[in-house]
């Protein structure tokens, strides 16, 4: 990986782009501190430096703003918007016939959906942002803080806080698509990297601060370990060989070649973890809104909320299951591959065309995803383990959404500069 960034600063067209998206990602970080003009800077400090921040309902969007949340920042909304609005259209595509036409078009299907897409997250932002606003008026965001993070909270200057958060997620779109254009990698999981990878340190420094720097190595070294065995899982995959058939058109004869179908271990990547977690907050959402002292809010607050319940982790671990099957099932549709295959006269060795295909292609597909969600759930569950044993919090940096993400798009990255390195490569030969 290293060998790869230094050949690529070497090349002057990739070293561009690697400065132009390093930019960008500096420009990223530098939002994430400005404070949304309505809020008191001194009093949001004064609040985190208290260790006021309980509110674990906010922590995946924390995670994924690199901590702009809780800063109450012009980013504080980060790309979490930007998510949901792909994870909702991506499954209006399988609802909805219209959309599933556009998936089918091509280009310019995919640039009509990129923008119901840009839509669409605007429209959570607002969302988002009101309810996020609401929260910080009401006190829930600190919890226990003696002075209020916005001082005054007339219409105007919540108004002005909403707007300002909303063109900050549409800003981090366009910074993401800046660097899908003219940097390197795709621009959005860059920056979720970004947000992602800024609260490693923080988050290993608590722990050698609360529970000693042996610890903390020891941590770390478990983290290393972790990361390898990361790494494994997502390039591991199960290749079904394809045979294409020779044919003769014109003079030419085309065919007679084989080639495979990749799937992966890990097809559904993090999405299961996220509808899990997201699914998980609903319960503790509505209680509080309700009233505390009430029996079944009470119950809520103990086996929800805090992470380390087993009741929680049995959830948490069975919805990861549960989605990794669902999130697949709709995204690779074993009747569309194997009627793609059949129409360019391909066939997988013993198995016939058509339908005993897609039925062969479904077997190893449930086959493949029982260890891939077996595998999101045990990462998923390091941070609430951590929870328990070191008194870590949430966002343990080792496990969970972070690490599947980190390792994902550092993966891919490094696998899109080598391309081009390659590319460049064979073009010097060439001449």
């Amino acid at each position: 990986m290293l060998s790869a960034f230094v050949r690529a600063f070497k090349t002057p067209d990739l070293r561009r782009k690697l400065l132009f998206t390093l930019g960008i990602m500096a420009i990223f970080r530098l939002g994430s501190f400005v404070p949304t003009p309505g809020v008191s800077y001194s009093n949001v400090q004064q609040c985190l430096a208290a260790g006021e921040n309980s509110n674990d309902l906010l922590g995946l969007v924390n995670l994924f703003s690199g901590g702009a949340l809780l800063q109450l920042s012009i980013f504080a909304l980060g790309i979490m918007p930007y998510i949901t609005a792909s994870i909702i259209t991506q499954l209006l595509t399988v609802v909805i016939p219209k959309f599933e036409a556009l998936k089918k078009e091509g280009q310019a299907g995919t640039s009509k959906l990129t923008q119901y897409t840009r839509y669409l997250t605007i429209a959570l932002a607002v969302l988002q942002s009101t309810t996020y606003v609401a929260v910080a008026r009401s006190g829930n965001l600190f919890q226990g803080c003696p002075v209020p993070v916005i001082p005054n909270d007339s219409l105007v200057t919540i108004t002005l806080m909403v707007a300002t958060m909303t063109a900050g997620t549409g800003l981090i779109m366009w910074l993401g698509e800046m660097i899908t254009e003219r940097g390197v990698g795709n621009g959005m999981s860059i920056l979720i990297f970004t947000s992602i990878a800024a609260t490693f340190p923080t988050s290993i420094w608590a722990i050698g601060v609360q529970q000693g720097f042996v610890v903390m190595g020891l941590v770390i070294a478990i983290g290393l370990v972790i990361v390898a065995l990361v790494v494994f899982v997502e390039q591991s995959q199960r290749r079904v060989p394809v045979q294409y058939a020779k044919r003769m058109v014109g003079r030419r004869m085309y065919g007679g070649t084989s080639t495979y179908i990749p799937m992966k271990v890990n097809m559904a990547g993090v999405i299961p973890v996220i509808f899990a977690s997201s699914l998980l907050y609903l319960p503790a959402l509505v209680a509080q809104f309700n009233d505390a002292n009430s029996e079944w809010v009470i119950w809520i607050q103990n086996t929800l909320v805090a992470g380390d319940h087993p009741i929680y982790i049995v959830s948490y671990f069975a919805l990861i299951v549960f989605f990794t099957y669902f999130y697949v099932a709709i995204t690779f549709n074993p009747d569309e591959v194997a009627e793609n295959i059949k129409k360019v006269g391909g066939f997988i060795p013993g198995i016939r065309a058509g339908r005993p295909t897609a039925e062969y292609l479904d077997y190893v597909l449930t086959r493949i995803t029982l260890p891939g969600s077996l595998y999101l759930g045990l990462v998923a569950l390091i941070p609430l383990v951590a929870l328990v044993l070191v008194g870590a919090n949430q966002n343990f940096p080792f496990g969970g959404v972070s690490i599947l993400i980190v390792v994902g798009v550092g993966l891919d990255t490094v696998k899109q500069i080598e391309s081009q390195l390659q590319q460049r490569h064979y073009e010097g030969f060439l001449r």
